[in-house]
């Protein structure tokens, strides 16, 4: 479905070129769910912006390619990364406020992206949005297609930005942290949508975090990044019992602290 092979992207400036990831490689099988897990500024959501194409100068892709359907992303212009872009790929963000347009309907939102890529008329583009609200499990979506983003709880947002993702049946979902903001029931409710969705769109999804215990939750396999490399990839049963690299045992450490001050 997807393969990263030796990619790297730094970021430049008049003094200094600071490599952001470094040669990292890895394959996402068709509906398979990948985890990318390490801590914060360890490069991992550079990973996913590159894939999309979506690093911005100063930030720079330096080598590798990014094989997707048999095509390298790198070397599609613009206008064919487009068509992928949002309708074969799709992102969810971390924080959905900043993701979604304040002054115009989440129903709207979605209808559009349905009008961009499925080139669906309004009627039928907005009906689609709100089957789309329908299958995250907002209630009364065909009402709430019609509110805006402020009046939608962090939770239901993220739901929202679900659906659009989602809205044009794409075949591999990245989600970049999308339950940090969120608390930990909220956490677990999001989730539990997204192993629905995988399961019923037969996604391939690629989950990036800095939290070992939604891995453990979601994820098949994984790859550590530890500053912009990849430190060990397997499956994820295989890291949790017999992590080989101290830098996954560190996190694994934090991860049992954490879960005794919780229980403590």
């Amino acid at each position: 479905m997807l393969e990263v092979k030796n990619l790297s992207v730094s970021y430049f400036s008049d003094d200094q070129v600071i490599k952001a990831v470094d040669a990292v490689s890895f394959k996402v099988e068709t509906g398979s769910i990948l985890g990318i897990v390490g801590e914060s500024g360890s490069g991992k959501s550079t990973i996913a912006q590159a894939i999309m194409r979506l690093i911005a100068p100063p930030g720079k892709i330096t080598g590798g390619e990014i094989i997707f359907d048999g095509q390298d992303l790198l070397e599609l212009a613009e206008k064919e990364m487009i068509g992928v872009r949002g309708a074969r790929i799709s992102m969810i963000f971390q924080d959905p406020f900043t993701s979604l347009n304040p002054v115009i309907t989440l129903g709207e939102q979605i209808a559009e992206a349905i009008r961009l890529h499925q080139g669906l008329n309004n009627q039928d583009a907005w009906a689609a949005a709100v089957r789309m609200l329908e299958a995250v499990h907002i209630k009364q979506a065909a009402k709430r297609a019609r509110d805006y983003p402020h009046q939608f709880s962090g939770g239901m947002r993220q739901r929202a930005m679900i659906a659009m993702a989602l809205s044009c049946r794409p075949e591999i979902l990245i989600a970049d942290e999308p339950t940090t903001a969120l608390d930990a029931t909220i956490q677990a409710e999001i989730i539990r949508l997204l192993k629905e969705v995988q399961a019923e769109f037969n996604l391939s999804v690629i989950y990036i975090t800095h939290n070992f215990g939604i891995i453990k939750a979601f994820c098949r396999d994984v790859i550590v990044i530890e500053k912009g490399r990849v430190a060990e990839a397997g499956p994820v049963d295989q890291l949790l019992t017999r992590p080989q690299s101290p830098y996954t045992q560190r996190l694994l450490n934090a991860l049992k602290i954490l879960s005794e001050r919780n229980h403590g």
